[in-house]
């Protein structure tokens, strides 16, 4: 277990120390934190719902804070080229984010186009059941996602890695909401990106 805690906290620090040094995109990620695990707590009462927010709200919140904050250049904290980041990535890259993002958005037209999604599903007949059918896929689309680069990775680095990153992606919001919180405070104070030693390996980040 001391070795599996070891690799989610190796897959949460190369995650923080790469791709969050940004403190807006950090102010991002404590406000997606923060509707994701109120997805979490509505996936009992409402998994429609709680679809809907986890993607309208924590994954457009989360995903603005990479695609247009973080900077793309070369990591002189970290001495490393924006290009070998996303090769060594464990999870999604901005490639792979690029194709499920238009998984994403193509599902509700796919939706809209076929209602009972080709015989799938009991086809909608107002605009509420559509929003009903919509979080619903997308919720789907999201376990799917996870299940699919957890099974990946344990052909690249192997089962241990997969396994770590699968809890690392799905315990992020709880991490994210106390690693993250000072991150609005910091940008009061006019700092745009957190000072990231090379070799700190800080507790809890």
């Amino acid at each position: 277990m001391k070795d599996f805690w070891g690799k989610v906290h190796t897959l949460r620090w190369d995650d923080h120390r790469y791709y969050h040094q940004c403190r807006i995109n950090q102010t991002l990620h404590w406000i997606s934190a923060i509707s994701f695990l109120i997805a979490y707590g509505m996936l009992w009462t409402d998994p429609a719902s709680a679809g809907l927010i986890g993607w309208l709200v924590g994954m457009v919140t989360r995903q603005s804070g990479h695609i247009f904050f973080e900077p793309r250049g070369y990591d002189h904290a970290n001495q490393a080229t924006y290009e070998f980041k996303e090769t060594i990535k464990a999870g999604y890259n901005m490639r792979r984010k690029g194709i499920l993002i238009g998984v994403w958005l193509s599902l509700p037209v796919l939706l809209y186009a076929s209602p009972s999604l080709f015989g799938w599903i009991q086809p909608s007949t107002n605009a509420q059941e559509y929003f009903h059918d919509v979080g619903l896929i997308w919720l789907s689309l999201g376990i799917a996602a996870i299940a699919f680069r957890t099974v990946h990775i344990f052909f690249l680095r192997g089962v241990g890695w997969g396994m770590a990153w699968a809890v690392k992606i799905l315990t992020d919001p709880f991490h994210n909401l106390t690693t993250y919180w000072d991150a609005p405070i910091a940008l009061l104070k006019g700092q745009r990106l957190e000072l990231i030693e090379k070799d700190q390996h800080a507790p809890g980040r």
